[in-house]
């Protein structure tokens, strides 16, 4: 497994013990009383399902694909490193923002989440048109021409 893969991977890790955190959080507002951020859920959920599941997948998906072919110009390391790096901190930011928008109801806190969220649809964009030409078949359509069925 290469850096960027593991990149991709450990931060899912850091993403998923973040909205499990919050999660424990939110089970024990309930339970003791705690005070609860009006956006906590939002932001629990968003940074579980974004944060950690599709950042896992496409860290997975930058691992497993095989290499683009030679004549690719479409595929650029560095750019998946650059998007890598905007998904991250847009979800980072996002999901502080989202709290602290509902701690303190000032709507320059929600027009910061929603700029974040903005960051991170272009970042998942750019990475999913950077994978994209790398998810083909490599040996697969031969075996499943002789009839092999998978």
């Amino acid at each position: 497994m290469f850096t960027t893969a593991r990149y991709f991977i450990k931060t899912s890790f850091v993403f998923f013990a973040v909205g499990l955190t919050a999660g424990l959080y939110l089970y024990g507002a309930k339970i003791f009383g705690w005070f609860v951020p009006t956006t906590l859920v939002s932001a629990h959920t968003h940074v579980l399902l974004v944060g950690g599941v599709l950042m896992m997948i496409l860290g997975v998906a930058v691992w497993f694909f095989p290499r683009p072919p030679k004549d690719n110009s479409r595929y650029n390391p560095t750019l998946v490193l650059l998007f890598y790096g905007l998904f991250t901190l847009a979800t980072a930011l996002r999901f502080i923002l989202e709290i602290l928008a509902g701690i303190y109801i000032l709507e320059l806190l929600y027009l910061g989440g929603f700029l974040a969220s903005i960051f991170q649809v272009g970042a998942i964009g750019g990475l999913i048109y950077q994978i994209w030409g790398r998810i083909r078949p490599v040996g697969s359509q031969v075996r499943e021409k002789k009839g092999e069925r998978f």
